[in-house]
């Protein structure tokens, strides 16, 4: 196959975006609306989710949304039943679900622990078990969000970033375990993103500049399309380089420090 200007285009395909109404998962549907997806949007904010579904059907897109909770396993798989109904096969999972909150691990319940534990991990597993079956012979791929603390020490979210991780090992094994069916698995960990959920934040990292959005549905859209048909297993980091920099930060005078 020679590459050509289509190839980042995804016409025609099912791309299914969990927790689509704000933030990341939003920017992911609607970059996919725009390159041509047909959209199958779920998340448990109803207005927000209408709102956005609105918006792209007034670009052009074909949009059908949902409103449950990805944590509960039978919601999970009467959406994805619908989805088989309605299309037939799907093309994309983007399994975008998570979130956290700030505490010393020693100070996290087991009711709170388990409730990370759902939102960051079951939510993936609930999605993907359900998704695979209707990943026709031409294949698929499944997106996975985690995040840079996947890959680093996160004092006050331990337990977050510790299923950010689990979710990138079972990226790889998915990998391994699906390739023969053509399905592609693959992860994008961001670094800080400024969102409706976390605020106007700003990360220091070595391009020095905020991270957005966009950056996130970027790459999203490159794993998405035939652009990335021969990579799996992988992580792509959004992060402005703040993996790669460790504890550097960039000083006034523009040379690096560590922290």
């Amino acid at each position: 196959m020679t590459l050509d200007p289509g190839a980042i285009r995804l016409d025609g395909r099912v791309a299914v975006v969990t927790g689509s109404a704000m933030g990341i998962g939003e920017g992911i549907a609607r970059s996919f609306g725009r390159f041509g997806a047909r959209l199958a949007l779920c998340d448990r904010d109803p207005e927000r989710l209408a709102g956005v579904a609105e918006s792209i059907e007034a670009e052009g897109g074909e949009v059908m949304i949902a409103v449950f909770d990805v944590r509960e396993g039978a919601s999970v798989r009467e959406f994805f039943e619908t989805i088989g109904a309605r299309y037939g096969e799907i093309d994309i999972l983007v399994n975008n679900v998570g979130g956290g909150f700030h505490a010393p691990m020693l100070e996290i319940s087991p009711k709170g622990e388990q409730a990370l534990v759902a939102e960051n991990f079951t939510s993936v597993t609930q999605c993907v078990r359900a998704a695979v079956p209707l990943m026709g012979a031409r294949g698929g791929t499944i997106i996975n969000l985690t995040s840079i603390e996947a890959h680093r020490a996160a004092p006050g979210y331990a337990i977050y970033s510790a299923m950010k991780a689990a979710v990138e090992n079972l990226t790889r094994t998915l990998a391994l375990e699906l390739g023969g069916r053509q399905i592609r698995v693959n992860c994008i960990a961001p670094d800080m993103i400024p969102t409706p959920g976390i605020g106007d934040v700003f990360v220091d990292t070595p391009i020095a500049r905020r991270g957005s959005v966009d950056d996130v549905a970027g790459a999203a859209l490159f794993l998405a399309s035939d652009l990335s048909r021969f990579v799996t297993g992988s992580t792509l980091h959004v992060d402005g380089g703040g993996l790669a920099a460790g504890g550097w930060r960039r000083r006034a005078d523009g040379n690096f420090a560590l922290d």
